[in-house]
């Protein structure tokens, strides 16, 4: 059965943050934003739609960064507590606890820090930016079916941005919400952000060769190969173009690694040192100090699957899951 969906967006910084209201029987807001969006951008979006935020039953989270969580807590208290939280198990301890958003950034990012700083104001981002810390309902890993009344929603693991990455795909319809499982050529940035390379491709060729959506919803404004915006909504077209993009650019992206590591990584003084061949090969020319860096991030994930060289000459980035 088809079932309405609607987008909301509401602005944060660099980025567009994006939540979607299902509406069906049992109403559905996929990701909340920040503190602030539930109050400030779900709520009044759902009143112009003549629906009210009481009346949600479900909170669907695709993962378990500050921008997509931060606003769960403060949505669920405006559902009276009765909403349904749910998000995948291996990202559950990003909505129980600020400090966890402060390890990964230590994990991701410790060794390409500089400023002492830059720690204190993850901490202080997570303050502000996180509504709550909060116990889940529901943690799934894959393959659950929920069921919103008058539509039933499928479970899909697609991690690589984080480890518990799901998508929920709205069975019938062909309408797939996954979050910053999709990244194309990155969002503001203009560089896809993901620690475990292998485990991103693996989930796009998943979502292109199996679950095949009929109309995939992007967490941001992700951009095309030729720099412009997709929407929201992307229509079937869209949605291959979408997978198509985030394909050749991540394996364009090992290419390039694997070329940097074969030469050697060498320390410079450029901003994206010791990458910066990586940059140069791939014409990347933004600001990967800005904060969250998907440049950064990215490499160290290439960097720990690429740590034995041997690896590298065994790896075929055309293919589903590298060897």
């Amino acid at each position: 059965m088809t079932v309405p969906v609607h987008a909301i967006e509401s602005p944060w910084g660099r980025f567009t943050l994006r939540s979607f209201f299902i509406d069906a029987a049992e109403p559905a807001i996929v990701d909340t934003g920040v503190s602030g969006s539930p109050h400030d951008g779900i709520r009044p979006a759902l009143e112009a739609l003549g629906r009210r935020v009481e009346d949600v039953r479900w909170i669907l989270l695709t993962h378990g960064h500050i921008d997509h969580v931060g606003g769960a807590h403060a949505l669920w208290e405006l559902t009276g507590r009765r909403a349904e939280v749910v998000i995948g198990a291996a990202d559950a301890g990003f909505l129980r606890s600020r400090r966890a958003h402060v390890h990964e950034f230590l994990d991701l990012r410790g060794l390409d820090i500089t400023d002492p700083a830059a720690v204190s104001r993850k901490a202080a981002d997570a303050a502000e930016s996180i509504s709550g810390e909060m116990e889940p309902t529901l943690t799934v890993t894959g393959g659950e079916v929920l069921d919103l009344g008058d539509a039933k929603l499928r479970v899909h693991a697609v991690p690589g941005h984080t480890p518990g990455a799901v998508a929920y795909e709205v069975e019938g319809s062909g309408d797939v919400f996954v979050g910053d499982a999709v990244q194309c050529a990155g969002a503001a940035s203009g560089f896809p952000g993901y620690p475990d390379p292998d485990r991103y491709r693996a989930s796009l060729v998943l979502l292109r060769d199996r679950v095949r959506p009929r109309r995939l919803h992007l967490g941001h404004a992700y951009r095309r190969a030729d720099g412009g915006f997709f929407p929201a909504d992307l229509d079937e077209s869209s949605s291959r173009e979408a997978l198509r993009v985030s394909l050749d650019r991540e394996a364009e992206i090992r290419a390039a690694v694997r070329r940097s590591l074969a030469d050697g990584l060498h320390p410079t003084d450029s901003p994206y040192s010791p990458f910066e061949s990586v940059a140069s090969a791939l014409g990347y020319t933004g600001d990967p100090t800005l904060e969250p860096s998907p440049f950064f991030t990215t490499m160290r994930g290439y960097l720990t699957r690429f740590a034995q060289l041997h690896e590298v000459d065994r790896c075929h980035p055309t293919e589903g899951i590298p060897t």
